[in-house]
């Protein structure tokens, strides 16, 4: 028995050699073949046999176990112009053939070991391939540990170190589960354990190692979980009435509403000054339901950050409104009735004004020729009318 197990594990050795030295020579002669790399697999994890210069109109893949591709042997196979499937009797229900022609195995198995030969129909002709498939059971090393010497940050000033505990060599680092590489704000150690962030930033929020024991199968350590503070990064103002450059004008015994916002972690304190005095308020939102005179003059809002001791503010004036003082109209309007009677009245007035003016310049000459005259003249000229 021990020899025959011998003799197989030789035959397999003899077949893998003979396919790497013939790797060369079939990629030089377009000569389809089945990667050396993928005839590994692993119990439990999928298998991907796959397939080397296969021509891009090619009319059918179909896959076999054993070495030769008859019909008793058939897995699954498929056609690429009607994008169609086909199984055979050697079909388990975990094969499948992808559209580039490889042939994929789900939770592969031990008795999965073995050759497979794969037909290509060219349209021209038919190119077959044969490689053997060693399916392994393998026991994956323990996931690692990490430790990191502290979680809570603030942006931009701290640094964090992180260790990763395992005797493995590949292990690949994470921020926030995206994998990261030594840059200008962090720096991975030459044997890839230890990784420093020197500056770190409010979206480094998860740290973590994996190791990869088998290809495309990371074993991850736990997630650290960071809490980093930032900010205030600067101070919104809104208002009711609108400040308009920097000035809120209101009418006294109206409603006025301040509100300050700013982005921080954690959520940041306020403060109000009017004047120069801090007043009693220390919410974000401040309302004045009947503005006063006293309550006039200059407001600050201040912002700031307990854990970052950062501190900003933003200044505005709450002055009394002008008054609003109607403007007097000094034009005057007449109806349509009194122009026409004030044209009669305009009318008749100018002919009595003129009357009186021919009346006075007759008297006027008629009194000249009477001086004039002698006095008989003057009696026979009234007597004579």
């Amino acid at each position: 028995m021990d020899l025959s197990r011998c003799r197989c594990r030789l035959w397999r050795e003899l077949v893998l050699l003979a396919s790497l030295l013939a790797r060369g020579i079939l990629q030089a002669s377009g000569q389809i073949y089945i990667s050396p790399d993928s005839l590994t697999g692993l119990k439990g994890f999928r298998t991907i046999l796959i397939l080397e210069n296969a021509t891009e109109d090619a009319q059918e893949y179909s896959w076999h176990r054993g070495t030769n591709g008859t019909a008793d042997n058939f897995i699954v196979s498929y056609n690429p112009p009607s994008h169609s499937w086909q199984t055979g009797p050697m079909y388990s229900g975990r094969e499948n053939v992808t559209k580039m022609g490889d042939l994929t195995i789900r939770r592969s198995a031990l008795n999965d070991t073995g050759n497979y030969t794969v037909r290509v129909d060219t349209g021209n002709g038919t190119q077959t391939a044969t490689g053997w498939l060693e399916v392994q059971a393998y026991r994956l090393r323990t996931a690692p540990d990490i430790w990191a010497n502290a979680s809570s940050l603030v942006e931009d000033m701290d640094s964090v170190a992180a260790i990763c505990y395992t005797k493995a060599t590949n292990v690949k680092w994470y921020v926030d589960y995206v994998q990261v590489s030594s840059n200008d704000r962090m720096t991975i150690s030459p044997d890839l354990k230890t990784l420093v962030i020197h500056r770190v930033s409010r979206y480094d929020r998860t740290l973590h190692c994996a190791i990869e024991s088998i290809p495309e199968i990371l074993q991850r350590s736990e997630i650290i979980s960071l809490t980093v503070n930032y900010g205030p990064d600067s101070v919104w103002l809104s208002t009711s009435p609108d400040i308009f450059k920097g000035v809120l004008s209101a009418k006294i015994g109206s409603q006025v509403t301040m509100e300050c916002s700013a982005t921080s972690k954690p959520s940041p304190r306020y403060q109000w000054i009017h004047n120069g005095s801090l007043l009693s308020f220390s919410e974000a939102s401040v309302t004045l339901p009947s503005l006063t005179l006293e309550q006039t003059g200059r407001y600050r809002c201040v912002v700031g950050n307990p854990v970052t001791q950062l501190t900003m503010y933003r200044e505005f004036q709450i002055q009394q409104q002008p008054q609003h003082i109607p403007a007097v109209n000094k034009g005057f309007y007449i109806s349509g009735a009194k122009v026409v009677w004030l044209i009669v009245f305009t009318v008749l007035g100018g002919i009595y004004v003129c009357g009186i003016l021919i009346y006075a310049l007759v008297s006027h000459f008629s009194t000249r020729c009477l001086n004039g005259l002698s006095g008989r003249a003057q009696v026979e000229l009234i007597c004579h009318g």
